[in-house]
């Protein structure tokens, strides 16, 4: 019998199958990102589908219903997400072949992909739960992250989870359960998805060849799955170049990195630098280091040429960017002011 969860989920998913007998009609999985959510939530969606589960609840991986699930085909099986996301793992395919009409596949599309779960999406479901499922068995929904969803989305998706057609199971994933509807929250089962220890995020890390481990799990702030996203990152030397210039800010540096850096994902860039302020603050306060260990250094002297207010002031400056680097009308210029302030933060007298 397949099982294919990390480690760090077992404990998790023991718990599920223990109301497997009482099965709620909704889950909410929730926790930091970068833990393996998503993950679960499919898993978990395999082995209510699957004609032929272990006595530990795990799907089989060899019956009929299986089969469709890994082709994403199993007439019972919705998968929910932002647009953006679907696009994403889509390119990742087409990269991986040599298809001699990606000129065209590129030039078919106009429309930006949505970051958001919107009304359509939702609407389409009702279609797919108001028909027989398939052999008389579960019909199951996975959505994430749930937080994605937008006003006129959520609204229609609470609809269905006041009223939940029989034998549908709804799994939602979210990072941040605050940012969903109260009303959404109290309709269902939550499950707390925890973050790894060290030692088991190091551990599954090294098993992936994962070089440096230890310094990318600290920098993503102990999410084994982000540092391995961040280890094969194409953007490590222009990141790299980041923290050099954050450890010795001067107003070239700022103008050079600006121009190099215009062109990445915008609000990964802000939040490095949200998160090497906290650092500096931190240290400030504690003499504590979270993502950084390795630049204490220069995070200490940092820390040592500048106040608590105009730290504080520069750390909810950097957090108001954040709210709009998704769609800044200059990439440069944002960047610009944003690190032209930092260096002279640290460099007034």
């Amino acid at each position: 019998m397949s099982n294919p969860l990390f480690a760090w989920q077992q404990d998790s998913w023991q718990n599920i199958m223990a109301m497997r007998a009482r099965m709620p009609h909704a889950f909410l999985l929730f926790g930091p990102e970068g833990i393996g959510k998503a993950h679960f939530a499919e898993h978990l969606a395999k082995s209510l589908l699957c004609e032929s589960p272990s006595q530990d609840g795990h799907a089989c991986a060899k019956c009929l219903s299986c089969n469709w699930f890994d082709q994403y085909s199993h007439p019972d099986y919705r998968r929910v997400r932002p647009g953006l996301l679907d696009e994403e793992d889509t390119a990742n395919s087409e990269a991986e072949e040599n298809s001699e009409n990606s000129e065209k596949k590129a030039s078919k599309s106009t429309k930006a992909p949505s970051k958001e779960i919107v009304i359509d999406q939702i609407r389409a479901l009702a279609n797919f739960m108001n028909i027989s499922t398939h052999r008389q068995g579960t019909r199951v929904v996975v959505m994430y992250p749930a937080e994605a969803l937008n006003v006129p989305a959520a609204n229609a998706l609470l609809k269905s989870l006041e009223e939940p057609n029989p034998n549908t199971v709804f799994i939602l994933v979210a990072h941040k359960i605050d940012r969903l509807l109260p009303t959404i929250l109290s309709r269902c089962h939550k499950i707390a998805l925890s973050m790894p220890s060290k030692i088991q995020s190091l551990q599954w890390l090294q098993a992936q060849g994962v070089k440096d481990a230890e310094v990318y799990l600290a920098q993503q702030g102990g999410a084994p799955l982000l540092a391995q996203t961040l280890a094969q990152s194409e953007d490590l030397k222009e990141l790299d170049e980041l923290l050099r210039m954050l450890a010795k800010p001067d107003i070239d540096s700022s103008l050079k990195i600006a121009d190099k850096m215009q062109k990445l994902d915008m609000p990964r860039t802000v939040s490095w630098m949200q998160r090497w302020l906290y650092d500096v603050f931190s240290f400030k306060q504690t003499g504590q280091i979270r993502y950084f260990p390795q630049q204490q250094t220069p995070i200490a002297q940092l820390a040592g040429r500048i106040d608590v207010d105009k730290l504080m002031q520069l750390i909810k400056n950097v957090q108001d960017r954040q709210a709009i680097a998704s769609h800044p009308l200059s990439g440069k210029l944002f960047l610009e002011d944003m690190l032209l302030e930092y260096s002279s933060a640290f460099n007034s007298i």
